[in-house]
């Protein structure tokens, strides 16, 4: 005891046990190093986080609700807060969309998200190989101006409760069959409604009800006769203007939108596009990127080769005999009265077909304008045409132009690789008939004239043949 009456340190201190003496050190740093090692990982060293996952994750959260790919130029829909890429959201409206995409919640407004635009930046910098491609950047771009607001529409009225009445069996009045209906016109051969008078009404088994038929777009009963009728003169199904404005109609021929074919991406979703140039993908290819170039739209194709069919000698006689336009709807078709009147008016589903079956003849006139790179136009012509078998290997597709134009040969007009023919191979749009035959040989001192004058302005020969015909 130290006078302070505390113990001292040094005199508690105990030495080792006898049973401890003369043992190795390195025993002793043996064991230290056994129980070292039975510690848990967490407490050796701390876990490198996992980048990869993270980003992965990251992606997934930031998926767009329509396209599920990664966003791009993100929108916010409000009041849900659900958020897309701003070209899906603007194709969304225009294809009559008036809520949510993804919840159908009642929206009213979509803004642009620069926190989200932040957060995908920030991702894309980190991993750069999950950027969209750029040919669906310029797509959506074209679509979709950063930045923009946009309105979503109210929603259209609701439908009118079902007749409780109606038997689906029998036919249910058109909408100007009703003495007092809100279009000013009445049918005059009105259709008895089965919940007003059962004995009288008309069997679906028995046809079309007199003066009537049904609507190619909504599938309703129309009157014939009614103002807001229409019928396209290639197929010859009825619209009744009524039922879908914009699509219930069978509009003038250039002025007809085809179905499906808005913009340019639904000609890369297209596989019929594909088909009609025999699934060649570098021909295709190059006529998308001269399409993005000169800022052009399916419309404007359509436009050009219906101009093109109809300044034909026999319009579009060939393509009806060859019933490209048959059982295009599912509702039964009229009767061409008079196959050799024009034809003035079309139907959207029409004029798809009219686009595809021309598309092809329209490319061979369209690159002989001068605007194409000279890697392209200088390409030599595949000796075997759209025949080539060898048309998928994409470095032989590079290296030769399987795309011919037409020759005369004879007494008709023929294609070198048979290129002008349609998305399912039929017979070119202008194929041969005799009168066709006749004005070419008429034409023959001509065309040897053009051919000489194209040797002297440097034009193609076939560029001359291509508008003569």
């Amino acid at each position: 005891m130290s006078r302070s009456g505390s113990t001292s340190s040094s005199a508690l201190k105990r030495g080792p046990p006898s049973s401890f003496e003369g043992l190795e050190d390195e025993t002793s740093k043996k064991r230290f190093k056994e129980d070292l090692g039975n510690e848990p990982d967490s407490e050796k060293s701390v876990a490198k986080p996992d980048y990869g996952a993270l980003a992965e994750d990251l992606a997934q959260e930031l998926q767009c609700g329509c396209c599920a790919e990664l966003v791009y130029r993100p929108v916010v829909v409000s009041p849900c807060q659900h958020f897309f890429c701003g070209s899906c959201c603007v194709l969304w409206i225009r294809n009559g969309g008036t809520n949510c995409p993804a919840c159908r919640g009642v929206s009213t407004i979509v803004t642009p998200s620069r926190p989200l635009q932040s957060i995908v930046d920030i991702l894309l910098r980190a991993d750069p190989s999950r950027e969209r491609a750029e040919r669906e950047r310029i797509q959506a771009d074209e679509v979709y101006k950063a930045g923009c607001s946009m309105r979503i529409p109210m929603p259209r009225e609701a439908s009118p409760e079902p007749n409780l009445n109606q038997n689906a069996d029998y036919v249910r009045p058109c909408p100007h069959c009703a003495p007092d209906n809100a279009f000013g016109w009445r049918c005059p051969q009105p259709v008895i409604d089965y919940g007003v008078d059962p004995e009288r009404a008309w069997h679906l088994d028995d046809g079309n009800p007199p003066g009537h038929a049904f609507c190619g777009n909504c599938e309703n009963l129309l009157a014939l006769r009614a103002p807001s009728t229409t019928k396209c003169d290639l197929c010859q199904v009825s619209f009744c203007g009524v039922g879908v404005p914009g699509r219930c109609l069978a509009a003038p021929l250039l002025s007809q939108h085809p179905h499906n074919m808005s913009d340019l991406g639904d000609l890369i979703q297209s596989s019929e596009v594909y088909g009609c140039f025999d699934h060649n993908t570098v021909e295709v290819d190059i006529m998308l990127d001269y399409l993005t170039a000169q800022e052009l739209s399916p419309r404007h194709i359509y436009r050009e080769v219906a101009s093109h069919i109809n300044s034909q000698p026999n319009g579009f006689r060939p393509l009806i005999e060859l019933d490209l336009f048959v059982d295009i709807h599912s509702v039964t078709a009229g009767i061409d009265e008079n196959p050799d009147a024009p034809r003035n008016r079309i139907c959207r589903q029409c004029a798809t077909e009219v686009m595809l079956w021309g598309i092809k003849d329209w490319w061979i006139r369209e690159r002989q304008k001068g605007f194409l790179e000279e890697t392209v136009t200088r390409r030599p012509d595949c000796k075997e045409g759209t025949s080539c078998s060898r048309q998928k290997d994409l470095a032989h597709a590079r290296e030769y132009n399987h795309i011919i134009a037409p020759r005369f040969s004879g007494d008709s007009v023929l294609s070198t690789d048979a290129s002008m023919t349609g998305a399912q191979g039929s017979p070119p749009v202008f194929a041969a008939t005799t009168a066709d035959a006749n004005a070419a040989r008429q034409l023959e001192p001509e065309m040897a004239e053009s051919r000489g004058n194209a040797a002297v302005t440097g034009l193609p020969t076939n560029f001359l043949l291509t508008d003569g015909l």
